[in-house]
């Protein structure tokens, strides 16, 4: 309880820069030594009163650059797949596919922060944001491009530099958070976890 209540008032409120900068050197670190990596997670939907619309657990894994799975498990099996050159929608319910170009499927979203390039300062904005005392560090990287879906991201890395949480607000003042577990940095990853190829009787929509 006392996480989702500190979790909402970092949602809520603007912090001034700290004087150190450890949470964004814990990004540079994960972003340059962190190839691939695999965790489950928790995703928290809410509205822009901070009202839960939305919950959903699975799995997700990226390799650098540019390829990645986010598998949704519960309430629905969804999945998105990132090839190195397209990405995948895959909703099995309406059993539709989504096919876009990489480039303008990504942009500057959470999957091109942590599955993209090296440059994450070319893309965003970073400021290290003063919490209350607590497990974790925490960064704000502002998308530099108005195109973005979102807003801001806030991510949350432990002493160690294992990234734990995620927080996202979009243009309409929704927030995603995410919380990672089982996190494995660098794990070896078969390169066909980042191939689809669409199910049979499945329809398919491109760009």
């Amino acid at each position: 309880m006392f996480r989702f209540i500190f979790t909402l008032g970092l949602l809520a409120c603007l912090w001034v820069p700290q004087a150190q900068a450890a949470a964004i050197g814990s990004l540079k670190a994960f972003v340059e030594q962190v190839q691939t990596f695999r965790a489950d997670f928790s995703q928290t939907v809410l509205d822009r009163n901070l009202r839960v619309i939305q919950k959903a657990s699975g799995s997700m894994m990226f390799e650098r650059p540019g390829k990645f799975r986010w598998a949704y498990e519960q309430p629905h099996q969804q999945l998105i797949v990132g090839d190195g050159e397209r990405v995948w929608f895959y909703d099995q319910d309406l059993e539709q596919v989504t096919v876009r170009q990489l480039d303008l499927a990504l942009g500057s979203t959470p999957a091109a922060l942590l599955a993209g390039h090296n440059a994450i300062e070319r893309d965003f904005d970073l400021l290290e944001i003063d919490t209350p005392e607590g497990p974790l560090e925490w960064l704000e990287a502002v998308p530099k491009s108005r195109e973005s879906a979102f807003e801001l991201i806030r991510l949350g890395f432990s002493p160690a530099g294992m990234l734990r949480e995620m927080v996202l607000r979009d243009s309409f003042g929704q927030v995603t958070w995410l919380i990672f577990s089982q996190a494995e940095h660098n794990p070896v990853l078969a390169p066909d976890l980042f191939q689809f190829t669409p199910p049979p009787g499945a329809d398919v929509i491109s760009d």
